[in-house]
């Protein structure tokens, strides 16, 4: 089964289409390095949470959108061996990061359920 690379970030609600021209980048060179898919989802519905919520979990400030996004590998030992090759590149230099990295989430995932339309379960 494939393995994820999932995130969330805060980006500044003005910098879209420079996060979007930062992630178009990225995602170029993910799939140079062996990603299948990278997607990256603009925060158009995120409720406040009773206890805990995307917003507080990246302590989201005024101005700024939630984004959420994954990378998806062939498996686990595809992903592991293209991240240093990703850190490596000289292009992820390139330019400043158009979110605050420090409040960034993120993590690997082994795929538990991959359920899509018309497939059987």
């Amino acid at each position: 089964m494939t393995y994820v690379d999932s995130f969330v970030l805060a980006v500044p609600t003005e910098g879209r289409d420079a996060y979007l021209r930062h992630a178009q980048r990225a995602a170029a060179m993910f799939q140079e390095h062996g990603a299948l898919r990278v997607v990256e989802t603009w925060g158009d519905d995120v409720p406040e949470g009773r206890r805990t919520d995307f917003r507080r979990a990246i302590a989201l400030e005024p101005g700024e959108t939630v984004v959420v996004g994954w990378i998806e590998w062939p498996d686990k030992a595809a992903r592991d061996a293209a991240w240093p090759k990703i850190v490596a590149d000289p292009r992820m230099a390139d330019g400043p990061m158009p979110f605050d990295g420090k409040r960034m989430i993120h993590g690997g995932f082994e795929t538990l359920l991959d359920a899509r339309a018309g497939a059987q379960l």
